[in-house]
């Protein structure tokens, strides 16, 4: 029996019968704006969605298709003092860890303005699906701020070039340059980004779940591993997957395949 989904004040999380959770960001006005207490919100229903056993991915994405998130709040930032300033990108930064660190695939759901602190956020996602009319961009040198926390997963992302140009300029980029940086994995036309998500969530829930989870703690382990690190905690984990039946399970069916 699945736990009871509680109510998140900036959080509308759903769950459907695959296990799949979606996190969606709520009263945050109409370009879903990472304000504290959204900021907060979020990283609660993160945190809670992290701890079901039950769960096989997460989609992250923001209400309606206007944006998936169009940025910090400026109104709030203009207000802080450098105490506060710590504060709040601290705030920020643990919601971009919860995504970064959630035991199962997360999948951002990327329509129309992806900026600043979203496209932090959705770095921080295993997989960026956009829809072609995004736009994606680090605006903060414009107001008088670095860009920090979660876009020094950049230039491992986009490469340093990229980077460096994206973070300087503070200028945006639509979502065909953001492919092609590989920052997005998939585009579709406006309209079909629920079914593009859907391509992606339909493997994740036809594999091993075990393996899924695995794989995801290998890939965040290869993040900070040396490579011979790497390759010996793989040749762990891959033991370990044999500990259980799910490698028999998953294999019948291509063990009795007619040839």
């Amino acid at each position: 029996m699945t736990a009871p989904i509680p109510a998140f004040a900036h959080c509308d999380v759903t769950r459907d019968d695959r296990g799949v959770y979606t996190a969606c960001i709520a009263n945050a006005k109409s370009l879903n704006i990472l304000g504290t207490p959204v900021i907060r919100s979020m990283t609660e229903a993160v945190n809670w969605i992290a701890d079901r056993a039950d769960a096989r991915a997460m989609v992250l994405r923001g209400t309606g298709d206007r944006a998936f998130v169009g940025g910090a709040n400026i109104h709030e930032m203009a207000a802080l003092d450098p105490e506060g300033a710590r504060a709040f990108i601290s705030g920020l930064r643990d919601l971009c860890d919860a995504v970064l660190r959630m035991p199962v695939p997360t999948i951002a759901r990327l329509p129309g303005h992806c900026l600043g602190g979203g496209l932090e956020l959705a770095a921080a996602c295993d997989v960026r699906l956009a829809s072609a009319d995004a736009t994606f961009g680090m605006p903060e040198v414009r107001v008088g701020i670095p860009s920090v926390i979660h876009a020094a997963l950049l230039p491992r992302l986009i490469g340093p070039g990229a980077t460096n140009w994206l973070l300087l300029t503070g200028e945006s980029v639509d979502a065909e340059q953001a492919q092609a940086w590989g920052f997005v994995q998939f585009l579709c036309p406006a309209g079909e980004l629920d079914a593009l998500v859907e391509q992606t969530i339909a493997p994740i829930v036809a594999s091993g779940p075990t393996a899924i989870r695995q794989q995801k703690a290998l890939l965040m382990h290869w993040r900070e591993a040396t490579l011979a690190d790497g390759i010996a905690r793989s040749v762990e984990v891959f033991g370990e997957a044999f500990e259980g039946d799910e490698p028999r399970h998953y294999m019948a069916p291509f063990l009795n395949r007619k040839t």
